[in-house]
């Protein structure tokens, strides 16, 4: 079958000349009967179609021909074909076939019997080397001989015959599908003609066609591209996960001889995705992936995080970056043509906080579009719109850390006023970086510190992660929590690779990182006596060197400030140290610890604060002081208060002196 369309008028055509040979082997086959009955040797026989009377032929021949041509299969061969063919098309084919045998058991085609029919025997067509079995295109059933086995036409060779083109089906069951054309940015335009002028030279000058590798963390523009590439050379992409290609030998090699099989009827590509590895199936999967790699006798393109060691056969690598701002601009300008809202501004705060490809920004938009209500003004609109793209980073993320509800405000920080000053120079510098990046041209400079990072220290409760939340709310950012402790492995290269996942998901979200526990990796920089105390400061560059690149907000939070190398903090942006409260301080949290719908009676908000404790202890004495005094059916006062402190002191393992709680109750 020709793998590029052809004329209606073709299948009809394809179907009669299919038929025709079939009738023309039946024939043969029952001149074969008679000449056994009767001794008549004379069975030559005709041909009942005759393709240079099909004016459909002209653009492509006929599928039967095709496959002839594609295998080099000889005239024995395609006999065989023939035979087996009869099988699917002619119900009444065993008879004739276990009559021309004289065995009425068999009621099937043999290569015995296609011997017997044949003018041009030749033993070598039997072999596994030889294309039928070599390409697959007979089953062979189990038999005392081999000339007696029962043969069987493969039923994608079946299909093939019949005109059709679907995926073999053990190769659709490997979830393989195919890709999916989508719209490019000129950037990733411009690679997919890089890779399909690299196939066009290379079948120019019969070298060896490269692997084409397109590496980076944007997978469904890499799959957009592949696709791209495909249609540029009128070929089809089929997808296929690294994941699910089988371990065992033999039945990767199964896997191997199909896509070879559907490349040549169909003019299929393999697009693998290398995607990320599993800690246990890493080094199997890699093996099988390097194998495949070096075998595989047609063309392949390979998705993957990072660029793959040298193998075998020539590699093209290709780096695929997100769209540049300018690109994303461009794609939400189209996107949001067919809105009434007036989007100027609008788009490039957008493209400063969210790093998003054509296919996520169209999704997005088509969310904001079903969703958005014309009568809105441009405010809302941008609202609705910001809150779409929100929902639209989240999945990747969920799955490796907690996301935080981010309620808190400015007012509900108490803390002093070069701390909060800092605080909210971080918002601005959120807010403003589109303007300074991009319009005044430091990002021109390079992508090296101009990720906004910031340190956290301070004791426990004392506001750090409130702050994050402030942070988000005002900005309406996500923030996500990820704890360190968890995150840093004893296993060389597994902490940097937990790292990579985690900023790899966020990049595109423009997520707040609230990575808590710094301390579990930060430290005084050791002395380097053995590869771990190496791999140990290795992790904590990396890490910092992501903050840095990082297009949103990172925080890093400790209670030990004072056991961090120097070198280190010099590489954070922002330092800001959370105190312990004192008196004044803790009264003015107590203040404003109750929301105003909280019924209080008598609080006496200066005695409150001789609680030493932090805001964070604060804020669980309040809440569970209200449940106190709500199941009493009674507002909070300081007896609730009394009794949901001794709760957190116990809690704490401290003893509530006289002295904090003097005079609280008459």
């Amino acid at each position: 079958m020709p793998s590029k369309p052809v004329a209606d008028d073709w299948y009809p055509a394809n179907h009669r000349y299919l038929m025709g040979v079939i009738a023309q082997t039946r024939q043969v086959l029952e001149r074969l009967i008679e000449q056994q009955e009767q001794g008549n040797e004379d069975w030559k026989t005709g041909i009942f179609v005759d393709i240079e009377k099909e004016p459909a032929f002209a653009q492509a021949p006929p599928a039967l021909e095709q496959l002839c041509q594609i295998f080099n299969l000889s005239p024995l061969e395609r006999q065989i074909v023939m035979l087996c063919a009869g099988m699917e098309f002619d119900r009444n084919w065993g008879r004739l076939c276990a009559k021309a045998q004289g065995q009425p058991q068999w009621e099937y085609p043999t290569f015995s019997l296609a011997l017997s029919i044949t003018s041009s025997p030749y033993w070598g067509a039997l072999t596994q080397d030889a294309p039928l079995r070599r390409w697959r295109l007979i089953e062979m059933g189990s038999a005392p001989a081999l000339t007696i086995s029962p043969l069987r036409l493969d039923e994608q060779i079946t299909h093939y015959l019949a005109g059709l083109r679907p995926l073999d089906e053990r190769l659709a069951q490997l979830g393989a599908s195919p890709l999916q054309m989508e719209n490019l940015v000129p950037s990733h335009t411009a690679l997919a003609e890089q890779m399909a002028n690299s196939w066009v030279q290379a079948s120019q000058e019969q070298r060896v066609l490269p692997i084409l590798q397109l590496c980076g963390t944007d997978a469904t523009s890499k799959k957009a591209i592949a696709a791209h590439t495909c249609q540029i050379l009128g070929l089809t992409g089929y997808a296929v996960t690294a994941q699910n290609l089988p371990r065992e030998n033999h039945q990767l090699h199964l896997v191997r001889c199909l896509w070879e099989r559907e490349w040549r009827l169909y003019r299929r590509v393999m697009v693998l995705d290398g995607g990320n590895t599993t800690e246990s199936s890493e080094g199997e999967r890699e093996n099988n992936i390097t194998q495949l790699l070096d075998t595989l006798d047609a063309p392949l393109i390979i998705s993957s995080l990072e660029r793959r060691r040298a193998i075998q056969r020539p590699l093209l690598t290709l780096d695929v970056h997100q769209p540049s701002p300018a690109e994303q601009r461009q794609v939400w300008q189209t996107a949001l043509s067919e809105t009434s809202s007036d989007w100027n501004g609008h788009i490039d705060r957008l493209v400063s906080h969210f790093n998003l490809n054509t296919a996520t920004i169209t999704a997005t938009s088509w969310q904001f579009k079903t969703q958005h209500n014309p009568a809105d003004d441009t405010a809302q609109a941008f609202r609705s719109l910001w809150d779409a793209c929100r929902s639209q980073a989240r999945p990747r993320l969920d799955e490796l850390a907690q996301r935080i509800e981010a309620t808190a405000q400015w007012e509900d920080l108490v803390l002093p006023p070069n701390e909060l000053g800092v605080l909210k120079d971080i918002a601005a510098h959120l807010r403003q970086r589109s303007k300074v990046y991009e319009q005044w041209g430091f990002a021109a400079k390079g992508g090296r510190g101009l990720g906004i990072s910031a340190m956290f220290a301070g004791a426990s409760g004392t506001g750090k992660t409130l702050a994050a939340e402030v942070l988000a709310n005002t900005l309406h950012l996500d923030v996500y929590r990820i704890d360190l402790s968890a995150v840093v492995s004893k296993y060389i290269g597994e902490t940097e690779k937990n790292l990579r996942r985690v900023f790899d998901a966020a990049e595109g979200g423009g997520v707040i990182l609230l990575f808590d526990e710094a301390d579990a990796l930060f430290g005084k920089r050791t002395e380097v006596k053995d590869s771990h105390d190496r791999h140990a400061n290795i992790e904590v560059s990396y890490l910092l060197q992501r903050m840095e690149s990082y297009r949103g907000l990172a925080i890093l939070t400790t209670n030990l400030k004072a056991s961090l190398d120097q070198a280190f903090l010099r590489r954070i942006r922002f330092i800001v140290q959370f105190p312990f409260p004192d008196a004044k301080q803790r009264a003015e949290i107590w203040r404003r610890v109750f929301p105003s719908q909280t019924p209080t009676a008598d609080l006496d908000f200066e005695k409150l604060a001789k609680l030493s404790v932090a805001g964070g202890n604060i804020r669980n004495i309040a809440l569970n002081a209200a449940f106190v005094a709500a199941d009493a059916d009674e507002p909070v006062g300081m007896k609730h208060i009394l009794q949901s402190a001794k709760s957190e002191y116990i809690k704490m393992e401290r003893p509530l002196t006289d002295v904090e709680v003097k005079g609280w109750i008459s």
